[in-house]
C-alpha cells in the first residue's frame, strides 16, 4: 500500500492532481474557522459551550459544513445548498419534460442541468444566509444565546449594512465552495463536491472521539472503536455488493465488419439510493419539531396538547416511536428515489435499439418488468440495511448516552464509505494506466 502511495506521487501527472486537491481541502478547512464580518468570535464560543446543538437540523447541516455553521464562519453554509439544489433539480425531471428532455440529450443537456443547479444554489444560499442571520440575531441558532443587544450578542452591530454585508458573505462562501468542488472534479481527483463533504464529516471524527474518551472513559471507546470497524466492513460489504443482470449482444453486420456478439451484465446496486433517503428522512422528522416550536406559546400559556405530544415523542432521538418512524422514512424513500432514479423502460428501449436482451427474456416491455422486479426485490435489503446504519447513533444514545454526533454510523458513515472508495477506485485506474499495479490489491 506504502508502495503504491509513493508510485502515486512519482508520477507527476497524478501528483500534480493529488497536491491540488490537497491545496483545495486546506483553503475549505481554513474557511470553516475565518469568522463572517460583524460576528463576534468570542461571544459564538461562549455560545457553543451552553447550547445543546445535538438536535433536529443542527446535526445534519452542521455535519454537512464541518462544524462551520455554528462557527458562524465565512464557509457557515457548507455544501448544503448545492446538495438540495441538485436533488430538486434530480427531481424535477419527473415532472418537467423539458428537464427529462436536457437529461437524455447527453453531455450538452446535462452541461444545462448543472447551469440550473448553479443558480438554484446560489438562490438557496441566498435563502439560507438570510435564516441563519435571522437565528442568530434573535438568539434561537445557539439554544437562546447570543440575542443582539444583549452581552453576548452573536452580531454585536446589527445594522442594516451589517447584516447586508453578512448575507453576501455567507452567500458568496456557497458560491465558492461550489466553484472549489468543480475545480477539484475538473483538474484534481476524485468527485469535488463529494470530497468536500467526505473531508467536512472527516474533521468531526476526533472531537467525536474525543468526547467519547472524556466522558465514557476507555473502556467504551475501545468498544466504540470495536463497534466502528465492524460497521465499516458492514458498509463496505453492502455498497460494494450489486445484482448482475445477464445481457447479450446479437451480431450484426455493419459494412464489413461484424459488431456484437458480446456478453456483458447490467450491475443493480443493493443500495441503489445512496445516501440520499437518510437526509430526506431526517428532514420530514425535523418538520413536527418545528411547527411545535411555531406554535408553542411566549408569553406563559400552557401549549396545546398536540404541541406537548410532538415535544414529547418526535423529538428525541432515544424515543422507540422516533427511531420506528425514522426507519420506515427511509425505507419509504429508498423505494421513492430508486423509482424515480432507475428507470427499467429506458434501460430496456437502450438495450433494444443496440441489440442487446437478457437470456430467456422477450425484448421491450418483459425485459422492463424483469428489471422491475430484480430491481424491487433488492431495493428491500438495501432499505432496511440503510435504516440498521442510520439507527446506530440513536441507538448509542440510549446504551452509551453518546450524543448524535457519534462517528460510526448514520449519515456520516455512509458519505464517509462512499466517497472513499469511489476516490480509492479513481486514483487506482489513473495508476494502472501508467503501472501494471494499482492501489489495490
Amino acid at each position: 500500500m506504502l508502495t503504491a502511495f509513493g508510485r502515486a506521487f512519482r508520477t507527476p501527472d497524478l501528483r500534480r492532481k493529488l497536491l491540488f486537491t490537497l491545496a483545495i481541502i486546506a483553503i475549505f478547512r481554513l474557511g470553516a474557522f475565518i469568522p463572517s464580518p460583524g460576528v463576534n468570535y468570542h461571544n459564538v464560543q461562549a455560545c457553543l459551550n451552553n447550547a445543546n446543538t445535538n438536535q433536529g437540523i443542527y446535526q445534519l447541516v452542521n455535519l454537512f459544513s464541518g462544524g462551520a455553521l455554528l462557527q458562524v464562519s465565512v464557509f457557515a453554509l457548507g455544501i448544503m445548498p448545492y446538495i438540495t439544489a441538485s436533488i430538486i433539480v434530480q427531481l424535477l425531471r419527473v415532472v418537467i419534460p423539458r428537464f427529462q428532455e436536457l437529461h437524455l440529450e447527453g453531455a450538452q443537456g446535462q452541461g444545462q442541468l448543472t447551469q440550473y443547479t448553479r443558480y438554484l444554489t446560489i438562490a438557496l444560499g441566498l435563502l439560507n444566509a438570510t435564516t441563519l442571520v435571522t437565528l442568530a440575531r434573535s438568539g434561537q441558532l445557539l439554544g437562546n444565546c447570543g440575542a443582539a443587544g444583549t452581552p453576548t450578542a452573536i452580531i454585536p452591530n446589527d445594522s442594516l449594512i451589517t447584516t447586508v454585508l453578512l448575507i453576501i458573505t455567507l452567500t458568496a462562501g456557497t458560491g465558492l465552495i461550489m466553484w472549489m468542488g468543480e475545480l477539484v472534479t475538473e483538474k484534481g481527483v476524485g468527485n469535488g463536491m463529494s470530497l468536500l463533504i467526505f473531508i467536512a464529516i472527516a474533521a468531526r471524527f476526533p472531537t467525536s472521539l474525543g468526547e467519547i474518551i472524556k466522558t465514557k472513559g476507555w473502556g467504551v471507546f475501545l468498544a466504540v472503536l470495536l463497534i466502528g470497524l465492524l460497521v465499516v466492513a458492514l458498509v463496505v460489504f453492502v455498497e460494494q455488493s450489486q445484482r448482475r443482470v445477464p445481457v447479450q449482444y446479437a451480431k450484426r453486420m455493419i459494412g464489413r465488419r461484424t459488431m456484437g456478439g458480446t456478453s456483458t451484465y447490467i450491475p443493480i446496486k443493493v443500495n441503489m439510493a445512496g445516501v440520499i433517503p437518510v437526509i430526506f428522512a431526517s428532514s420530514m422528522l425535523y418538520l413536527p419539531a418545528l411547527l411545535a416550536q411555531f406554535a408553542t406559546p411566549h408569553d406563559g400559556k400552557p401549549a396545546p396538547e398536540w404541541v406537548n405530544w410532538i415535544t414529547a415523542n418526535l423529538t428525541k432521538g432515544d424515543h422507540p416511536l422516533y427511531m420506528l418512524l425514522y426507519f420506515v422514512l427511509i425505507v419509504f424513500f429508498t423505494y421513492f428515489y430508486v423509482a424515480i432514479t432507475f428507470d427499467p423502460t429506458e434501460v430496456s428501449d437502450n438495450m433494444k435499439k443496440y441489440g442487446g436482451f437478457i437470456p430467456g427474456i422477450r425484448a421491450g416491455k418483459p425485459t422492463a418488468d424483469y428489471l422491475q422486479y430484480v430491481s424491487s426485490r433488492i431495493t428491500l435489503p438495501g432499505a432496511v440495511y440503510l435504516g440498521f446504519v442510520a439507527l446506530i447513533p440513536l441507538i448509542a444514545l440510549v446504551l452509551i448516552q453518546a450524543n448524535q454526533n457519534f462517528p460510526f454510523g448514520g449519515t456520516s458513515l455512509l458519505i464517509i464509505v462512499g466517497v472513499g472508495l469511489e476516490t480509492v477506485k479513481q486514483i487506482d485506474a489513473q495508476l494502472q494506466q501508467r503501472h501494471y499495479e494499482g492501489l489495490l490489491r
